[in-house]
């Protein structure tokens, strides 16, 4: 028998020593890592949703608030410089249009070289990934620092640019979500479920809009409408609470920072409650509706014919390919001259930040009436409107003249490569079309509609109201827009009417054009499933067998080496049908590529040398996992049918069977197919 090396002995008690040197205290780390196990256990008997939810609300909220600061130092110093400049008109039109072209350049640059998804609001990509689609980097970490940069110098370019914060926040909001999913896992030590990610991402969607405009229940519905087909009852209270959060800790951080006094809505506004608007104006509000609707059309019409002609004109296609911060300075130093203030921008009333648009668009005032009366020179309090007049053209004339330029900018901004939100663009542009109808009415009607009795003159801001949840509410296909002005403004007095002019406005612009989120995905031909508009159509006559891919290749469950290569050869799908291998070729399940792949690497090939140390027989059903068909189509289901389907399971292909037998399979990719040429016969 051997007797131990007292020198090895030694050795290893000196390495034990050692070990034990760097963690000292044994048992006080023991207590502690108890009680840590035990204050986890507490706080997540309620629920761990809770808490990262809460969080979401709150991080979003902070982020916000925080950039709305940055931006409003970077507008004032801005401001600054033009106004120090002086008088020298050469000086004051370059401290103009240089500084927007700077910021928006570096947003483009910066965003684009870390990566290529930052651009745009991402709203569109977002819609593809919540029905199951993989889209890599879209919620990566390093896209959220990108977004975040790229976003608040877009923004600090002010009206110049005409862009908002909506549909980037929304991104962002999911890219957090994306995120803080993944540190549930290695918090809680659950396997990473893909079900509670869509929950958190479907929660986020609320979080964006709540920590925007400070409304949690229209963030709720507006994010229910714009960005699910389907929405299941379960994940309500998680969009209601993370957005409740948000709208909350976003109002209170103004109060903190001294901006209010206590929380109130965003665009706080003065509307007369005890007669908000006589009933004969019910008709001139569906007036407004039926005019946003048309509007929407025409502008979503144009918006994507332009996407489509800035990507075949060579030179910017070009430009978007090599050189995106060039076609940015290019095209704002367009939109820049334009709104010059001594120039056309006099007529825009460019000076104004967004915010201030809004503000001046919802004055309780009739500015027809007030014009007359002005007699001042620089600005009274609360006198925002004076930008809006102009001594050669009336109140009428300067809307007009704004809502004709706004109309192609607004279009040609879109088309810019950097972070970027198109709602409260559209949201201004609504407020202005409604501004200059109740104008008009007030001026047809100085007494207001109702003859008799005492006067009731007509209120251009409930127009105004109407207008920028109609021409928002057409353009994005939503109805909720008409509660988000409500919450917004804090103003309920014309929610009636804002709801008529939604509804006309939304039944005009859902029967022409497609939405303005789904503009993107059809020019980008993104994976998504266009949705089966009108009952009318012929859905429910077109069946399966009649697009479904007919050439499938399957495997059986007596396979072995030879058979499985050539089917690896032959498609690289994800998943194989595995048929029964004596008698009729019945499915009985599917096999994943991966497995397929260690099969392959687990078994020796026929004629490899005799001295490889693999199997050298075995067969698909004795070695791998064969997962059972849950769901199959009959070749005499109705494109209808399996449309609904796929949106409601998320699903990604599936297969056909007649009486059993594999006739079949039908992916997104026929499913798009058949829509296209349902919607659009040769």
């Amino acid at each position: 028998m051997e007797r131990p090396d007292p020198g090895g002995l030694q050795e290893v008690e000196r390495v034990l020593v050692t070990e034990k040197s760097w963690r000292p205290c044994p048992k006080a780390r023991r207590r502690l890592r108890g009680c840590l196990e035990w204050v986890k256990k507490q706080l997540f008997r309620v629920g761990e949703d809770w808490y990262f939810l809460f969080f979401l609300g709150v991080l979003m909220a902070t982020i916000s608030f925080m950039m709305d600061f940055l931006v409003s130092r970077l507008y004032q110093a801005h401001q600054w410089l033009y106004q120090e400049i002086g008088d020298i008109l050469v000086l004051k039109y370059l401290s103009w249009t240089m500084y927007p072209m700077a910021l928006a350049a570096f947003s483009s640059g910066f965003s684009q070289s870390i990566t290529p998804h930052s651009g745009g609001s991402g709203i569109g990509e977002l819609k593809t990934i919540l029905t199951g689609v993989v889209l890599e980097d879209y919620l990566a970490i390093h896209n959220f620092g990108a977004k975040v940069v790229g976003l608040t110098c877009t923004l600090a370019c002010g009206s110049t640019l005409f862009l908002g914060k909506v549909g980037p926040f929304v991104h962002l909001s999911a890219m957090a979500a994306a995120y803080l999913g993944k540190m549930r896992t290695s918090v809680t030590g659950e396997y990473e479920n893909k079900f509670k990610q869509n929950e958190m991402l479907v929660a986020a969607q609320a979080v964006g809009v709540a920590t925007v405009f400070g409304a949690p229940i229209s963030g709720v519905l507006f994010s229910i409408e714009v960005m699910s087909s389907h929405f299941a009852v379960r994940d309500y209270w998680r969009g209601f609470f993370a957005a409740t959060c948000g709208a909350f800790m976003f109002r209170l951080l103004t109060v903190f920072s001294s901006e209010q006094e206590t929380i109130v809505a965003v665009f706080k506004s003065d509307f007369k409650l005890d007669f908000p608007f006589d009933l004969l104006e019910t008709f001139f509000f569906l007036i407004l509706g039926a005019i946003c609707g048309l509007v929407g059309c025409a502008y979503l019409f144009c918006q994507r014919w332009m996407m489509v002609a800035v990507k075949e004109n060579w030179l910017t296609a070009k430009l978007l390919a090599t050189d995106k911060p060039i076609y940015t300075v290019l095209a704002v130093l367009l939109l820049a001259s334009i709104t010059f203030p001594p120039g056309l921008g006099q007529l825009m009333a460019s000076r104004l930040t967004m915010k201030e648009y809004l503000t001046s668009l919802f004055d309780n005032r009739t500015w027809g009436a007030l014009v007359p009366n002005s007699s001042w020179v620089g600005d009274p309090p609360g006198g925002l409107w004076q930008e809006w007049f102009h001594p050669s053209a009336t109140i009428f004339g300067t809307l007009a003249f704004f809502l004709v330029m706004k109309f192609w900018m607004l279009i040609l901004a879109t088309t810019l490569p950097l972070p970027a939100g198109y709602f409260m663009p559209i949201f201004i542009y609504g407020a202005a079309i409604g501004r200059l109808l109740g104008e008009t009415v007030a001026f047809l009607f100085p007494r207001g509609l109702h003859t008799g009795g005492t006067p009731r003159p007509i209120l251009p801001a409930g127009y105004a109201l109407a207008g920028a949840a109609a021409f928002s509410g057409s353009v994005t296909h939503a109805v909720s827009t008409a509660l988000l002005v409500c919450e917004a403004t804090g103003h309920l007095g014309h929610v009636l009417p804002t709801v008529l002019a939604v509804l006309v406005a939304n039944a005009i612009t859902q029967k022409h054009q497609p939405s303005f989120y789904d503009g993107p995905i059809i020019v980008k031909k993104l994976p998504y499933l266009p949705p089966i508009r009108s009952r009318h159509m012929a859905s429910y006559q077109v069946v399966v067998e009649e697009f479904m891919e007919r050439q499938v290749v399957a495997l059986a469950k007596g396979d072995g080496f030879e058979e499985v290569l050539v089917a690896l050869d032959a498609s690289a799908d994800a998943e194989y049908p595995v048929l029964e291998s004596t008698g009729p070729p019945m499915l009985v399940g599917t096999i994943s590529r991966t497995q397929l792949v260690a099969f392959l690497q687990s078994h020796k090939h026929p004629q490899a040398p005799p001295e490889e140390k693999l199997a050298t027989t075995g067969t698909l059903g004795d070695n791998c996992t064969i997962e059972p068909i849950m769901l199959q189509l009959s070749p005499w289901t109705s494109l209808h049918q399996a449309h609904h389907l796929f949106e409601l399971l998320k699903l990604q292909r599936i297969f056909v069977t007649r009486f059993g037998e594999l006739v079949g399979a039908v992916s997104r990719v026929e499913l798009r197919r058949a829509i296209e040429e349902l919607t659009n016969p040769k």
